[in-house]
């Protein structure tokens, strides 16, 4: 079945919505990509008006930015520590926007979404 982001069929109150028009393409969406942490896996998906997306699979390394010394650096990501999404995505190693990640330099919070512009991108926290 598709997944769609149209408006639901039901109204608050639990009355239906009277159908004008079918479904339409633009309404679409897809599956999350649920970016895991492993070795680097990357697939090219095709959005609206022919543009690109980088859906990232799987990550092992990220840009980490250290706001004391404003460097930035690339690190290994040892384990998902939080993740604010879903408290069952910190048991599958799975990386959001907002996810706590252990790094070799300490903690920080990716601030990329992995899933939608593939790449991991991250402030250290502690």
């Amino acid at each position: 079945m598709a997944l769609s982001q149209a408006r639901p069929r039901r109204k608050q109150t639990g009355a239906r919505y009277k159908d004008y028009r079918k479904k339409k393409q633009f309404e679409l969406g897809r599956e999350p990509s649920l970016t895991k942490l492993g070795k680097k896996r990357m697939i090219v998906i095709r959005a609206m008006g022919a543009h690109r997306k980088l859906r990232l699979l799987g990550a092992d390394m990220a840009n980490l930015f250290d706001p004391k010394s404003k460097t930035y650096k690339q690190v290994k990501i040892k384990t998902i520590t939080a993740n604010p999404a879903n408290r069952h995505f910190v048991r599958r190693n799975i990386m959001t926007q907002g996810a706590v990640i252990d790094t070799e330099l300490g903690k920080a919070r990716v601030t990329s979404r992995p899933g939608q512009s593939g790449i991991v991108n991250a402030v250290l926290i502690a």
